[in-house]
């Protein structure tokens, strides 16, 4: 009874102030507290630490309700202003910036110009930046070539096979069959010569810049099977399988101009995205970074030229390319350096761009429902509505996408945390924004 006489003390105090002032009261908030709900003001007390994006038990009333004597607008910031006074943000650096896409304003941001590390909402920027350089009808492609003729008398093939890599992720067995059959349709029971692997699509380097070598990386090969060194091998194996026998050796060389092209692997960008988002797949994010950097031509491309296509993009959505690094596609590097701002401004230049949006909208795990927010928001009005990329290492935790609010303005938004050394309540604090935000 004490408690609830303060708080009608305080209601009175703030209801003589200025209008002005009125603005940063959250009157449900107080409403709770008279009422003797729980509160949604968040701490890093409130729940165990959950170490994985694909579960995390939801621990908290994140009920809001509107103040008739505010505006839209007002209540998001009295929400908003409220939800980011919790215990969090004094042991944590805590970046958020929403955006109206509907009336292409600014709705609510806190420190949102700050450099941090992001996580794997890089994702969206190298999705975004991919779908901006590479189109919409972009495919990845693994191509099989063969030099030399073969002998129909004899089904012999005299030259060597070539495999060329283009690094896509999803090359698997099936694909594997199909390129044996190709091959066995030449017309060869025989090959008298050499397997190669030709692996200059991109560097030689197998790890990202900034990775750190006790993290379970993915091996940055562009010629893999199911994200393992081992195409050429598995070729050989099921060519065997259908009765051809290979008298040679394997090695690794770039493909000659003369050589003739057997067959083409293809996987849409789409195909590609949708794990590397739904499930924040690694190796299919940075193999999309670098099918950024060889869209310039030539082989050997780098994790540089990817970067500088980034930066490109940074300039033309108006922002200073200089004030960020990107290390790589993926998130995993410890020296990406964005800013909510970064990431709303190209969320912003994808929902202005239908042949990116349309793409990226359908590949972001969906608050509830899928991907790494499935158990995510669950019985909330966030729950169906929010379609966002998580972002997940130690200390760093994010979030960044879209939804819809309550007076179907279309909303973009981005919540980085670093520092935090549970990702509970870093997640609870995303959570209960993007509930603020959709009711």
């Amino acid at each position: 009874m004490r408690l609830r006489y303060i708080y009608a003390l305080l209601i009175a105090m703030v209801l003589s102030a200025p209008i002005e002032a009125q603005v940063y009261l959250d009157s449900a908030e107080v409403a709770r507290v008279l009422s003797g709900k729980d509160s949604v003001l968040l701490s890093g007390d409130d729940e165990a630490t959950i170490e994985d994006d694909n579960g995390d038990d939801e621990g908290y009333n994140s009920y809001f309700q509107n103040d008739s004597c505010l505006t839209w607008q007002q209540n998001i910031k009295a929400r908003l202003d409220g939800i980011l006074q919790g215990n969090l943000m004094e042991t944590t650096q805590v970046g958020v910036m929403v955006w109206d896409l509907t009336d292409d304003k600014r709705l609510y941001s806190y420190r949102e110009r700050v450099q941090m590390r992001p996580a794997s909402t890089m994702k969206c920027v190298t999705a975004i930046a991919a779908l901006d350089r590479l189109g919409s009808d972009y495919s990845f492609q693994t191509r099989i070539y063969y030099t030399g003729s073969v002998d129909d008398s004899t089904q012999v093939l005299n030259g060597d096979i070539y495999c060329v890599g283009g690094m896509d992720p999803l090359i698997g067995g099936t694909d594997i069959t199909a390129i044996a059959e190709s091959i066995r349709q030449l017309n060869i029971r025989t090959i008298n010569g050499n397997f190669y692997a030709d692996r200059s699509f991109k560097d030689k380097d197998e790890l990202g810049w900034g990775w750190c070598w006790d993290d379970k990386n993915p091996s940055l090969n562009p010629l893999l099977v199911n994200k393992r060194d081992n195409f050429i091998s598995l070729l050989r194996e099921r060519l065997h399988n259908m009765g051809v026998t290979h008298y040679g050796i394997v090695g690794e060389r770039t493909v000659p101009n003369n050589a003739r092209l057997i067959t083409t692997r293809l996987h849409s960008i789409e195909e590609v995205m949708r794990p590397m988002m739904k499930k924040s797949d690694n190796l299919f994010a940075e193999s999309m970074f670098y099918q950024i950097a060889a869209a310039g031509g030539g082989k050997w491309s780098t994790a540089k030229q990817a970067a500088s296509y980034i930066k490109g993009l940074i300039r033309k959505v108006g922002l200073t390319p200089s004030n960020y690094n990107i290390a790589d596609g993926s998130g995993l590097s410890l020296y990406n350096y964005v800013s909510p701002e970064l990431e709303v401004q190209l969320l912003r230049y994808a929902f202005q761009n239908r042949n990116i949006y349309d793409i990226l909208l359908k590949t972001l795990p969906i608050a509830g429902i899928d991907g790494t927010l499935r158990r995510r928001m669950r019985g909330t009005p966030a729950a169906g509505n929010v379609r966002a990329k998580t972002g997940t290492v130690m200390g760093v935790s994010s979030l960044a996408g879209y939804l819809t609010a309550s007076n179907q303005h279309r909303l973009c938004f981005s919540i980085i945390v670093n520092g935090g050394m549970s990702n509970g309540p870093m997640r609870r604090l995303q959570n209960s924004i993007c509930v603020a935000l959709s009711k």
